[in-house]
């Protein structure tokens, strides 16, 4: 599995930078709406796991923490301006669980609370999105946590042993972004609601249906649909 470790860590780099460009093309579209704390702490915590799991011993598998630091880096700048919601109380206290878990690792030479400070953080904001996924799936990219989840399974693949130190964050990583693909498409099939794409996709279509139509100016010079009994 070590003379693995190289691909399965690039690989999983390649899915973690290539599954957010979906989100990020959604987010620009406005048809998904990143939540601005959600994302500050999630591009807080991927720094410090980055750099907990590499001085921890973590070679390869840490690419994907790496790409995950700069990806949740750019949704936080858009949501800024496309996005929801604010920093609350709660996200400054999971940024302070997340500084804590570094304040321990400078202490105690261990940078496994550290890891683990970052993923019980990770777990309360990914459980903070819930709500707003359950009532509007289709306000989430589901592609973007699918793959997301792959990246995670090939990153704890990357470790080459069993670790646990180096495979707490990528096998949490994996089964947190499984649970919330899982969450957004059983929503959608049990609301029938179609992902945002689709709905502006079937709006165009609508107006290029329009636009095919014989159309004339009536009375007052607004261009309507021809009347065919005319």
């Amino acid at each position: 599995m070590s003379d693995l470790a190289p691909v399965l860590g690039v690989a999983a780099a390649l899915i973690g930078l290539a599954d957010m460009a979906p989100y990020v093309r959604d987010t620009i579209r406005r048809s998904t709406r990143p939540h601005r704390g959600t994302w500050l702490i999630w591009t807080v915590l991927a720094v410090v796991v980055s750099l907990s799991q590499h001085a921890d011993g973590g070679t390869w598998s840490v690419a994907m923490a790496v790409a995950q630091a700069a990806t949740n880096g750019l949704v936080l700048a858009l949501a800024i301006r496309f996005g929801t919601g604010g920093v609350s109380a709660l996200d400054v206290t999971l940024i302070a669980v997340a500084g804590a878990g570094v304040a321990g690792w400078l202490l105690a030479g261990d940078p496994l609370l550290a890891t683990a400070c970052v993923v019980a953080a990770d777990l309360i904001a990914a459980g903070m999105m819930v709500p707003k996924t359950w009532r509007d799936p289709g306000s989430e990219t589901f592609s973007t946590f699918a793959w997301a989840s792959l990246a995670g399974a090939l990153s704890a693949a990357a470790v080459g042993s069993l670790e646990p130190s180096l495979l707490l964050y990528p096998a949490y990583y994996c089964l947190a972004n499984g649970g919330i693909a899982l969450l957004i498409s059983g929503r959608r099939a049990a609301t029938r609601q179609p992902p945002a794409r689709a709905s502006v996709r079937k709006q165009r279509i609508g107006h290029a249906a329009l636009e095919a139509q014989p159309c004339e100016h009536d009375a007052d010079g607004i261009l309507r649909p021809r009347n065919r009994s005319a």
